[in-house]
């Protein structure tokens, strides 16, 4: 154990990838907070090998992953936000509910894509409220949710959010014209 915990904490990029790989059957909380840490490492290849670790896991750590929601790092909260969702843990809803208002658009982002993924009916409200945020990228999470809730809004209510020119923007917009059908609201 001593030697994984060494290698996560300064072994190359090479050698933590590798162990990374080996690290999806865990349940030691030492280790287990040593992955979630390098979810904010610099190489974005351990971060998802990370991800990739948490997400495998078959062992019972969702009470682990939901403490990590209130870390420090921006990138830890937005990417446990993920893990949990990826792994489907509804039990995590309401605490990825209160991310919807964390100071870093990317957390915003996660959380509302997470929910979105849950398919968290309770959220129907701060899909439509994200819409407001002064981020593109938020608000396209927020709309992504609307769409995989098919929760109807009118064409004018999209209108009014996106001023932005967004060729993703658009496709979505098409996606939720055919969820309201010709009539909208």
């Amino acid at each position: 154990m001593e030697n994984i915990l060494k290698i996560l904490e300064f072994g190359s990029n090479n050698e933590k990838i590798r162990i990374l790989e080996t690290l999806d059957n865990i349940d030691d909380p030492e280790i287990l907070e040593k992955i979630i840490s390098k979810l904010d490492d610099d190489d974005v290849e351990v971060r998802g090998e990370a991800f990739s670790s948490l997400l495998l896991n078959k062992n019972k750590i969702s009470n682990f992953l939901i403490s990590n929601l209130n870390a420090a790092s921006k990138n830890i909260r937005g990417f446990v936000s993920l893990v949990l969702a990826n792994r489907n843990d509804t039990s995590a809803i309401p605490a990825i509910i209160k991310l919807v208002k964390d100071e870093h658009y990317m957390v915003r982002s996660c959380a509302l894509g997470a929910l979105g993924h849950l398919k968290a009916q309770e959220a129907k409200g701060i899909f439509l409220e994200a819409l407001s945020d002064p981020n593109i990228e938020v608000k396209k999470s927020a709309l992504q949710g609307i769409i995989d809730l098919k929760i109807v809004i009118s064409d004018e209510k999209i209108k009014e959010v996106f001023k932005e020119n967004d060729h993703e923007v658009e496709k979505m917009i098409s996606s939720i014209k055919k969820i309201n059908g010709p009539e909208g609201i």
